[in-house]
């Protein structure tokens, strides 16, 4: 998991990124705001691994607090103005991103974060294989906990405090949100389509618009997920030229 913040003066765009983040799985968001200063104060008790940064800020410009964070969290930076780019590189950042942002872009943009943050992060012997090489999860409903093998999978569903896995063969209630399960599942077979919605690709029956169909399942796509599952299913997609 890689810890981050959202810096802008702009509200609106840290509503968006903050939204953008919280449809990553391996993102986890520590600050979102406008102030820079409360995020330095924050810094000092709570490190972050990456910062999505506003280059053009009032108080403190994105530059002079990258100077300042220098070696304790690498930087992304966002802003409006394109001659700001290679200010950004000189100063190491990982990426420049132009507003307006596109969940893809920024998507893009935090796998290429995470190809430089966690090898970095990782222990010298991991003991346990990952989570993406096992076909398997264990869950907790009621007082069992029961082994739900992922190719049995059909879809996730957020209720509020709890989780919905639909399975070939039941429908288990789980105490735990939709982030965190979907953090532990193999991204290129379970994806996102919507804040309420994980689905397994290869349950897939139909697509249309923005709908899914899931055996007697109907599953909808949010506005800002489509593009993002439009280009993973790409590469598996033929016919339609």
């Amino acid at each position: 998991m890689i810890s981050c913040m959202v810096i802008d003066d702009e509200p609106l765009a840290v509503e968006l990124l903050k939204d953008y983040v919280e449809k990553i799985p391996f993102l986890e968001l520590v600050y979102a705001g406008s102030e820079p200063v409360t995020a330095l104060d924050i810094l000092s008790r709570q490190p972050a691994d990456l910062i999505f940064l506003d280059i053009q800020m009032p108080d403190i410009t994105g530059l002079q607090f990258m100077k300042i964070v220098a070696g304790r969290s690498r930087v992304i930076f966002t802003t409006a103005y394109s001659e700001y780019a290679l200010d950004g590189y000189e100063f190491n950042a990982i990426d420049y991103l132009l507003k307006p942002v596109t969940f893809e872009r920024f998507y893009a943009s935090a796998l290429k974060a995470r190809t430089l943050i966690e090898p970095a992060k990782a222990p010298e012997v991991v003991a346990v294989a990952p989570a993406a090489e096992l076909d398997y999860i264990f869950v907790k409903t009621d007082s069992k906990i029961i082994k739900v093998f992922l190719k049995d999978i059909l879809f996730i569903e957020a209720l509020k405090d709890y989780i919905a896995i639909h399975t070939l063969q039941e429908k288990l209630i789980v105490l735990d949100n939709l982030k965190d399960i979907h953090a532990g599942l193999p991204g290129d077979r379970f994806i996102r389509v919507h804040r309420s919605f994980v689905i397994s690709a290869g349950h897939i029956d139909t697509i249309e618009r923005n709908r899914i169909f899931i055996r007697e399942h109907v599953i909808p796509v949010g506005d800002s997920y489509r593009e993002f599952l439009q280009s993973l299913l790409k590469g598996r997609q033929f016919g339609g030229r």
